[in-house]
């Protein structure tokens, strides 16, 4: 709700299907966030770099700079490999792949691939399904039972929570697994405690049950499954149940608990949290629920079937393809960039520019990042907040909010896109991506005719409509853009995907036995291999979970999600009689280290935390724990993101009660 220009209301949209008016407490407190006196107003140039020395400069000059260093980079290398970008979802908006688009239309340059998120996880459904597809989550409220692994959507997924529990109303139960008892578990019907990082194992081992009673889908089986007899063989004669339950630390009472729940409460659904595939056997751990889902017969039937992600609704950005000849682009890996782009030369990367990102706080091992930006000769970043990695920047431009322009939303999970109106005017001199993108094509041109082929003159709207091209229009049931002000659009795609069975592997069967896998040079069967450990000083498995009003390091600076909390600051949570050995007491300043770095925290106990486990919540940009993490690759993550993801949940830590030096006197 705007009034006399300025936002003073955020509500959800009603006419949406997926979040049918709700918001989560972060999206109530968007006007504190568009009007934050933190946000940035002007471009600003820091000189010497990381002095704090800030100088607020126009935009004239700051696109003059750095068209200058591009064009200077370019004469020096005959080649523009020396500019790079590093760029991930800080907003899913389509315009915003304004920024792949201009370094795009430069030709050859050095840019990021990969995925933050769930790329272990994309890869093993790729092996099992052919693609990465989920049911309409909207179908979840159809289930008879509901098996979440590893999400906690009570605190993290608000609109998904409303239709689990029109689901429970209607008699479905609710299994929650996770390591860590979180607000999901506490409402569920039943909460197994696993270990960390061994979903796979549990899940075969329910698979092994079902075989055992023969209570698996034996049509489905002989008639649409490849691969049948070796993972029949494997499970029989090489996998054993009390090892798995060694393993997993699951009873076998409770593995045949999820075994009735499978068999009995169809349709049942699988949610796959991303966390879960952030392990060194991520892949495996999801291709064996995904097994599991198959062999129960839960696959095809409304309500049922494996939910983790959903790229059909993403649709590709027009804006990415006014492109000269990317024909040898460089590529680095964004779960480990510094330290590839360290590495880099002939040319070495000199020029850098950061958007929809905070690197320093969300990355692996932040001080390579400071190494990195310490080599640039420019470093760009473009945010709505002085970020951490916009303190070490040169130029800091400021970035508008989705209220100040136009664009176009979907989604990865839900299947509605919808038209981001403009509701106010730009905040002082902030600027979208788009404009940004468009006004240095213009700057570039006019200093080098035809330096980039990055169109200047189309507006926000226009790029809008451009999305809509005939296939996109037949899906969403529309015109043209303006088709969209009376409300958002469900994309006309199946709620229900292998309802025909008809899977896009290249045998068109689901596929136990995948060579696809066999090529990444992984096991062809969803088998299951411990992360290998060394026994070290560091005894402690970290994990760094979602919280409830924080989005990684956004929304800690907003005084209505801070009320009561201004001084919490980061926190560990420890099983209690774990700190007692430690002779540790609640409130106590711990040093948690390993041999990447050290952090500072207070102590909390959690006497439901498993012995071996500890938690540091992401809270906000200053609490950032990612510096006791390495770059771990996971098994899986090259096929379809060129790069592997990274096992964030497999990082040791230990900890040890700080000690303060004697005050004199």
């Amino acid at each position: 709700h705007g009034k006399q220009g300025k936002l003073v209301k955020v509500e959800g949209d009603p006419a949406h299907g997926y979040s049918r008016g709700r918001l989560c407490a972060k999206g109530y407190a968007y006007p504190q966030y568009v009007y934050s006196p933190e946000r940035l107003r002007y471009p600003l140039l820091q000189y010497p770099r990381g002095s704090g020395s800030w100088e607020r400069i126009s935009w004239e000059k700051a696109l003059d700079l750095i068209a200058c260093k591009l064009l200077e980079l370019h004469d020096r290398y005959g080649t523009n490999l020396a500019a790079a970008f590093n760029k991930f979802s800080g907003n899913l908006g389509l315009l915003h792949y304004a920024v792949e688009g201009f370094f795009n239309s430069l030709g050859a340059h050095t840019r990021p691939v990969g995925n933050l998120c769930q790329a272990a996880g994309w890869d093993g459904q790729s092996c099992d399904f052919g693609e990465a597809v989920s049911p309409d989550p909207e179908l979840m409220a159809q289930a008879a039972g509901i098996v979440i692994w590893g999400a906690n959507p009570a605190a993290t997924s608000l609109h998904q929570w409303h239709f689990i529990n029109q689901a429970r109303k209607k008699g479905a139960k609710l299994i929650v697994i996770d390591p860590v008892f979180t607000p999901t578990a506490a409402q569920a019907d039943s909460y197994i405690q696993i270990n960390p990082g061994t979903d796979g194992m549990l899940a075969l081992a329910v698979a092994k049950l079902l075989i055992k009673e023969r209570k698996y889908d034996r049509k489905f089986v002989a008639k649409k499954v490849k691969g049948w007899g070796a993972f029949r063989t494997y499970l029989e004669e090489k996998f054993s149940l009390e090892e798995a339950g060694s393993i997993t630390g699951v009873p076998m009472g409770v593995m045949l608990e999820l075994a009735r729940l499978y068999t009995q409460s169809k349709p049942c659904a699988s949610w796959i949290g991303f966390g879960l595939q952030r392990h060194g056997n991520g892949g495996q751990n999801v291709r064996a629920i995904d097994a599991l889902a198959a062999l129960s017969g839960n696959l095809g039937r409304p309500g049922g079937g494996v939910y983790y992600q959903h790229l059909k609704t993403c649709f590709p950005s027009s804006l990415e393809n006014y492109a000269k000849d990317i024909s040898k682009p460089r590529q680095v890996n964004l779960l480990d960039f510094p330290r590839q782009a360290l590495a880099l030369q002939d040319p070495p990367v000199r020029f850098l520019w950061v958007a929809c990102r905070n690197p320093l706080s969300q990355d692996p091992e932040p001080q390579l990042w400071s190494k990195l930006l310490g080599q640039m000769e420019l470093t760009v970043t473009v945010d709505l907040f002085m970020t951490e990695t916009a303190r070490l920047s040169d130029l800091v431009l400021p970035a508008a909010s989705f209220f100040e322009d136009y664009d176009l939303h979907h989604s990865y999970w839900h299947h509605w896109v919808a038209l981001n109106e403009k509701a106010i005017g730009p905040y002082f001199e902030a600027k979208s991506d788009l404009e940004i993108m468009s006004r240095l094509a213009e700057r570039l041109n006019r200093l080098s005719p035809e330096f980039t082929t990055f169109p200047v003159k189309l507006s926000s709207l226009d790029w809008v409509a451009a999305e809509l091209n005939e296939k996109v229009r037949r899906l969403l049931g529309v015109e043209k853009w303006q088709d969209f002000l009376s409300g958002p659009r469900k994309l006309k795609i199946s709620g229900t995907p292998w309802q025909d069975a008809g899977f896009k592997t290249p045998s068109g069967k689901y596929e136990l036995y995948s060579e696809g896998a066999k090529k990444m040079g992984l096991p062809a069967l969803p088998v299951f291999k411990e992360p290998k450990r060394r026994p070290s000083p560091y005894p402690f498995r970290l994990l760094t979970p979602q919280s409830l009003l924080r989005l990684h390091s956004q929304f800690g600076n907003l005084p209505w999600l801070n009320s009561g909390r201004e001084e919490e600051g980061l926190f560990i949570e420890v099983n209690e009689a774990v700190a007692r050995s430690k002779g540790l007491k609640a409130g106590d300043e711990v040093k948690v280290f390993n041999a990447f770095g050290a952090v500072t925290a207070r102590l909390k106990l959690n006497s439901f935390l498993p012995r071996q486990l500890v938690i540091m919540p992401q809270l906000g940009a200053h609490s950032s724990a990612n510096r006791l993490i390495s770059y771990i690759p996971t098994d899986m993550g090259g096929r379809n993101t060129q790069a592997p993801g990274i096992a964030y949940y497999d990082a040791q830590v230990n900890f040890v009660k700080c000690r303060r030096e004697r005050e004199d006197g």
